[in-house]
């Protein structure tokens, strides 16, 4: 069963209205800047974060105009982001289709990337609500920060659990999180649900970026190549387990290919088997399990309509099993 089909297919009204917005959010007098930001949209994407802005609206009151600009700022944010970590990671992919910098250059790249931050601003502004404002603002923090994080991690070759959730924090969770709190202040919620809310969006932006990160251990069609977050110097939560699993002998000789950057192909399959063999993967999954259960009982917990609780369970069914 697909249920991100089915959310969409729920939302489908909402996301028609949505997408105009955008549009409409995008549109300027420029031919060859609105060339470049056609070629960034014209994938679509999977509209997750706009998905759980409009869900969490519709289940704390309603879906109003400030709902959309501010579905829209967030998938504006989201974008300008995906654009700059594109030129960041010297990546000529995104989801098996050129990115921005590799048709255009490094720094059109940027600029858009710029471009579409200031629109986004401009359409927070919209919402009317300064604590969207202030979310926004901090949002943009966190990404940053997040992105100098991983960067220093990388570096360094630094194995820490507790750092790696930092940075999954900042850069992956805090979208989503800002996603269904907008949702929530937009909806009428009051502060203890969007508490609540926030809380959710942790947690489910924790689980989709472990889930991310596991991809990289499999031959999938997910739009980057195995091992690439290896290769960059990425130690993700798989590798972190299997290290601290394995017999120390094992773990040096691992330790000792990531602290010499030696990453060939034959290097690469290593990691890769020994997070396969020393459980990482297994364990990642297992974290996942654990957060997506309180995940759970947050939604089973919240007083609202059963159909909206019923497509928020699905998010999390979608978040498990979903293969790209």
């Amino acid at each position: 069963m697909d249920h991100s089909r089915l959310i969409k297919d729920f939302l489908q009204e909402e996301l028609n209205v949505f997408d105009k917005y955008l549009q409409e959010s995008i549109k300027n007098k420029d031919q060859k800047l609105s060339e470049m930001i056609s070629y960034v949209f014209s994938t679509n994407g999977k509209r997750l974060r706009p998905i759980l802005v409009l869900m969490t609206a519709k289940a704390c009151g309603g879906i109003i105009p400030e709902t959309y600009h501010g579905a829209v700022t967030i998938e504006l944010l989201h974008t300008a982001t995906l654009v700059h970590d594109d030129v960041i990671d010297r990546s000529d992919l995104r989801r098996g289709r050129s990115s921005m910098n590799a048709v255009y250059d490094n720094t059109r790249a940027v600029l858009v990337g710029d471009y579409l931050l200031s629109t986004a601003l401009a359409e927070s502004v919209k919402t009317k609500n300064l604590e969207i404002v202030r979310i926004i603002s901090e949002l943009g923090q966190n990404l940053a920060s997040g992105e100098l994080s991983q960067y220093s991690l990388a570096s360094e070759i630094i194995i820490d659990e507790d750092a790696y959730f930092d940075v999954i924090d900042k850069k992956t969770a805090s979208l989503i999180r800002a996603s269904l709190a907008i949702g929530a202040i937009t909806g009428g919620a009051d502060k203890e649900l969007i508490s609540h809310f926030i809380r959710l969006g942790t947690l489910l932006g924790i689980c989709f970026q472990i889930k991310d990160d596991i991809f990289d251990y499999f031959n999938a069609d997910v739009g980057k190549p195995t091992g690439k977050d290896i290769r960059e110097g990425k130690i993700t939560l798989p590798l972190i387990y299997a290290l601290r699993n394995a017999p120390e002998e094992e773990s040096s000789s691992m330790m000792d290919i990531l602290n010499q950057r030696e990453y060939s192909d034959e290097n690469i399959e290593q990691l890769l088997e020994f997070a396969k063999k020393y459980n990482g993967i297994k364990e990642a999954y297992h974290k996942m399990d654990v957060l997506l259960e309180e995940a759970e009982a947050i939604i089973s917990g919240l007083k609202y309509d059963s159909d909206i609780k019923m497509y928020m369970k699905m998010f999390l069914i979608y978040l498990k099993e979903r293969k790209i």
